[in-house]
Formats: structure tokens, C-alpha cells, sequence
């Protein structure tokens, strides 16, 4: 059976992984696994931004890509972008295998506020559930509580549930 493999880029931290492993497998039903090691993402780092392109990641990623496979999501701590925005969330390959998220900004930290693991892990799942969602051929949503609404801020990412409107999901299960 394939799996929904996550793939630490950089050093991630192993609670949330390991949550988000779980949360995934739960709500996808499909076998999840944290592949080992991390990739070093050095190679994607521009220091003139202070950031790591996220398409130069994801494109990376793509040789950990097998017959065993079902989607490959990159998770990062980095500063994630692309040359047309400031930042991003994620990134993935519409109907593509492959998707890459960070929560570098999704830390209540990066606004100076106090920590909240939970706050943390609930966008961190939102957001790789929309970046999944976009693997599997949907677009942005007009609904801004389904998890395929875009979201350029992170107030946005807070008032969207972790899964598909009805639209959605039953465009997902058109394709299966």
C-alpha cells in the first residue's frame, strides 16, 4: 500500500512531526511514516532574502519519490518563498506527488507573542492539508473556512477548518 511520507527539511522538531504524522494518517487514512534523514536545504538558501526558495526544495525532493509513494510533504522550520511573494506558507504540485509547508510563520512567536504548541500544531495541519489538497488537483476555495482557501496571512489560516468544504471533497473523490 503507498504512503503519505513526511520528509524533515532542515532541523524540524520531532513532537510535531510526530502529531502531524498522526494527524494525517488519521484524517487521509493512509499509511503516514517520517522519512530519516532530513535533507540540508543549504542549497536552496538566498542570502540576499534571508529565506529558502521553496520551489528549488520541492524540486529536490522529488528523487525521494517512489513506488511507495502516495504524496511526499516536506515539513521545514525556513522561511520559506518565491520570487513573486514576500513568503509562503507552502508550496506544492498541483496533481503532483510532492508538497513542501513551513511553520516558520506560523509560530505566535514570529508576532511577538507567547508560544502555543496548539495554536502551532492546528495551523501547521491546516496548512499541509491545503497543500495536499492541491496534489490532489483542487484549487483555492471560495469558502473561507474550507482548507483550500488561500491564506497570504495568518489570521487567514486560523478561521479555516483542517479539511475540505463539501465542493471540494467531492471533487477529490471524482478523481479517485
Amino acid at each position: 500500500m503507498k504512503k503519505l511520507q513526511l520528509l524533515p527539511v532542515g532541523t524540524v522538531d520531532a513532537w510535531l512531526l510526530e502529531w502531524l504524522q498522526h494527524e494525517l494518517q488519521q484524517k487521509f487514512r493512509v499509511p503516514t511514516e517520517a522519512l530519516r534523514p532530513a535533507i540540508d536545504p543549504s542549497f536552496a538558501r538566498h542570502a540576499e532574502r534571508q529565506q529558502y526558495h521553496s520551489s528549488e526544495i520541492l524540486a529536490r525532493m522529488q528523487k525521494y519519490v517512489n513506488g511507495s509513494t502516495w504524496r511526499l510533504v516536506g515539513v521545514t522550520e525556513l522561511d520559506l518563498y518565491i520570487p513573486i511573494l514576500t513568503f509562503v506558507f507552502g508550496e506544492a504540485q498541483l496533481g503532483g506527488a510532492g508538497a513542501l509547508v513551513s511553520y516558520h510563520r506560523l509560530r505566535q512567536e514570529f508576532y511577538g507573542l507567547p508560544a502555543d504548541a496548539d495554536v502551532l500544531a492546528n495551523r501547521l495541519l491546516i496548512e499541509t492539508v491545503h497543500e495536499l489538497g492541491h496534489t490532489l488537483g483542487l484549487t483555492h476555495c471560495h469558502d473561507y473556512r474550507c482548507a483550500m482557501a488561500p491564506a497570504h496571512a495568518v489570521e487567514w489560516i486560523d478561521i479555516k477548518d483542517s479539511g475540505f468544504c463539501e465542493d471540494c471533497l467531492s471533487r477529490v473523490l471524482q478523481e479517485v
